[in-house]
């Protein structure tokens, strides 16, 4: 109701204005006679456009029910002129035949443009009901530069990424069915040996060791998963510090020391003394430095080294790198060995290998932080750089 009023008016202010026009050319008489013509016919048509507009018919049939109306009020218009106005048959006739024209021409422009929207938006229909029948290779075939044509555009970038997501979820399914296949094959031999008494009891110890590796592998692949999706839910609850990032790292390679001593890699750390503090939470932060050296170990061979540096980053941000001596990653995998299930090219024989979550988690809560993760070109080996802000 109140856009219908909001019409209403517009209409009476058009008619108004116009009147107006008479006033200034022919006298407040013109004035008045136009205003008596034009006012009732701009309130009719306001309010049948606004029923049409509201109307649950198809857009065809109110695009051609608007384009009768346009033509009935300008016929309406022009009798009514003729007849208060004393206008002699002769030019009665002539002025209709003009308004007849010039109808004609502007209902005839008014169909094309509409039919090549309706076009295009047949086409944009057409295109989301074959998505939602399982096509996800859509071209919608609207290549002009308005509004249905952005539209376009944007079904066509929709599609796209539910085809990724799609691509991305089945990778996921069959990673962790991958990884969870291993595990439970073992665990399930080994109770059916231990149920049939086909297992050595002398190596009682040795098997029920082995389940229990089993157990902690499954454990942690089934709390990385959980921990990853509330990261990427943005299901977060922590509390923010100032944290020195300097003793953090001391700390966190001083535990990471004995893995990277059983594989014969040295460990180190390269700090500036006057490094400021950051603010994030430190378990957190610690979370992604322990998942970059883990990560850096399992890749670098015997005789190898990890460094992590820290140093002041643009603007308000620390940078850290984890780098290691290893083969490296091709540039093409660089963007994707932080999703999930990626690992590293560079295997090493002898090193157990993971899930490959560690990555992925520490760019969900790099970026939960207000940063960035990537891998630099800076000399041999992998360089993993972070950023995180500074307190």
């Amino acid at each position: 109701m109140k856009r219908a009023a909001v019409d209403v008016a517009i209409a009476v202010l058009a008619a108004v204005a116009v009147s107006a026009i008479a006033w200034a050319v022919y006298g407040h008489q013109a004035f008045f006679e136009t205003l008596e013509i034009l006012g009732p016919l701009g309130v009719a048509t306001a309010v049948v456009a606004g029923l049409l507009a509201s109307h649950p018919a198809s857009l065809r049939a109110r695009l051609g029910a608007l384009a009768a109306l346009v033509a009935v009020q300008l016929a309406a218009a022009v009798a009514l002129f003729a007849s208060l106005m004393f206008v002699s048959d002769h030019d009665a006739l002539f002025m209709a035949l003009a308004a007849g024209y010039a109808g004609l021409i502007g209902l005839g422009a008014a169909r094309l443009v509409a039919r090549r929207a309706l076009t295009d938006l047949d086409a944009v229909r057409a295109a989301l009901a074959d998505v939602g029948e399982g096509a996800r290779k859509v071209m919608v075939g609207v290549h002009g530069q308005d509004e249905l044509g952005a539209l376009a555009a944007d079904v066509e970038a929709m599609v796209a990424r539910v085809d990724a997501e799609e691509r991305a979820r089945r990778r996921l399914v069959a990673s962790v069915s991958h990884d969870l296949r291993t595990p439970i094959t073992s665990l399930r031999l080994l109770a059916d040996g231990l149920e049939d008494d086909v297992l050595d009891p002398a190596h009682l110890r040795e098997h029920l060791k082995l389940v229990s590796t089993h157990v902690h592998a499954l454990g942690s692949l089934i709390d990385d998963l959980f921990e990853l999706s509330r990261l990427e839910a943005g299901d977060i609850r922590w509390s923010m510090e100032h944290v020195r990032v300097d003793e953090l790292v001391r700390e966190t390679i001083d535990a990471m020391r004995p893995q990277a001593n059983d594989g014969s890699v040295s460990m180190r750390s390269e700090l500036p003394g006057d490094l400021r503090p950051a603010r994030a939470n430190p378990e957190q932060l610690q979370r992604v430095l322990f998942n970059l050296i883990q990560n850096a170990i399992r890749h670098t061979p015997a005789d190898g080294s990890v460094v992590v540096r820290a140093w002041p980053g643009i603007g308000e941000a620390l940078e850290i790198e984890v780098a290691d001596t290893g083969v490296g990653i091709e540039p093409r995998e660089r963007e994707r060995v932080f999703e999930p299930f990626v690992q590293g090219p560079s295997r090493i024989e002898g090193k157990a290998g993971s899930a490959g979550l560690g990555l992925a988690i520490a760019r969900a809560i790099v970026e939960a932080h207000g940063g960035r993760i990537w891998v630099a070109q800076d000399g041999p080996g992998t360089h993993i750089r972070f950023t995180v802000p500074v307190a």
